[in-house]
């Protein structure tokens, strides 16, 4: 595997323009939408964003272990690990020892978790359809793959993969 490529500096007469700069137009949107998010799921369902993250890949993939859950969430372990623990606390998750690798632990939803996916699942929908509610629906198809493709690149550059997609 090559070494990422740097990006050289850009011309500095033309300045920097916060509002017209991507990075900072992603993270506030991003922000917007997870404080959003977050107050809906907290309040109604006493769950933080990255508890609900937890829920929804273990719904969508089934039992994983906690390095599978860092790497699918893209948060890191100690979040993750929280984010376990504390709905471990409140029976929404089951802990079993890792048959591969005694070491770690598999974590599945237990069928409260189960329950209450398929409760917060609907809300999370009609969140995602209010918020996209002026697009067209090529331009969410198109938000998508761009999104994706930014992700890609940004791995690349931080020498995550090889080449991006």
């Amino acid at each position: 595997m090559t070494a990422p490529s740097r990006p050289e500096p850009a011309d500095t007469n033309a300045g920097l323009q916060l509002d017209a700069y991507l990075p900072y137009r992603l993270s506030v949107a991003s922000n917007a939408v997870s404080r959003l998010i977050a107050r809906a799921y907290e309040d109604r369902f006493g769950l933080s964003i990255p508890q609900w993250r937890l829920i929804c890949v273990l719904a969508e993939d089934g039992p994983m272990n906690q390095s599978a859950l860092v790497s699918r969430t893209g948060m890191d372990k100690v979040t993750v690990s929280r984010a376990a623990q504390g709905l471990a606390k409140r029976h929404l998750l089951e802990r079993s020892q890792n048959d591969q690798d005694g070491r770690s632990h598999v974590v599945a939803l237990s069928l409260e978790g189960v329950r209450l996916h398929a409760e917060i699942a609907p809300l999370a929908l009609a969140y995602e359809a209010a918020l996209i509610s002026g697009l067209d629906p090529s331009e969410v198809a198109l938000l998508k793959r761009l999104l994706m493709r930014l992700q890609a690149a940004a791995g690349v550059l931080a020498g995550e993969r090889a080449e991006a997609g």
